[in-house]
């Protein structure tokens, strides 16, 4: 007879939890890929492209640069984190004080609490302290949760970014292209 989900191993519980949010977040989201960055004329070029490499920064200023980096995040299924990230970035803008509250629950209900649908992977004392931020929501709230994540996007997610071969496509694919294909000796024969 089944006992329920009690009696499931807990490795067992964590990981539906794990499969549910990569689901949920691929169902909710439209399908994100890096032929999103280059359609017709409006393409990142050469100079760009290889300004991504100089910081992290760089690439979340600019438009396409976040387009490819989300694409990328999409693809090894932790689209949560720049999703979070900017998540905070609104939030701390907002300018009305009376809207703090609900926007902070609904951030910490997608990425923060346990059975989050997108939940983010931080330490449990970085989880208990938003916890406790909740109870007198202020645009800073979230900081240190939004530091973390940050920090791993920048020293882990941005690293293979930048040697996907989705990164080293864009890189070639803006490349100014010439008129012939053919090199000049090949030309000759022809």
């Amino acid at each position: 007879m089944c006992k329920g989900l009690a009696s499931l191993p807990t490795c067992c519980l964590e990981r539906a939890k794990v499969l549910k949010a990569r689901l949920g977040s691929i169902l909710q989201k439209p399908k994100w890929n890096v032929s999103c960055c280059k359609t017709g004329k409006n393409k990142p070029n050469l100079e760009e492209c290889l300004r991504w490499k100089e910081s992290f920064e760089k690439l979340l200023s600019s438009k396409y640069g976040l387009c490819a980096f989300t694409a990328f995040l999409v693809s090894e299924f932790s689209e949560e984190n720049i999703a979070f990230y900017f998540a905070c970035e609104d939030y701390r803008s907002t300018k009305s004080l009376a809207q703090l509250p609900a926007k902070a629950q609904k951030i910490y209900d997608e990425f923060i609490c346990s059975d989050a649908p997108r939940e983010i992977n931080i330490d449990h004392e970085t989880r208990d302290i938003t916890k406790a931020n909740m109870l007198a929501p202020s645009p800073s709230c979230f900081d240190l949760a939004q530091h973390k994540i940050y920090m791993l996007m920048a020293k882990d997610c941005y690293p293979r970014f930048l040697r996907s071969p989705a990164y080293r496509d864009l890189v070639f694919q803006s490349k100014p292209s010439t008129k012939s294909t053919k090199q000049p000796w090949q030309e000759k024969l022809a």
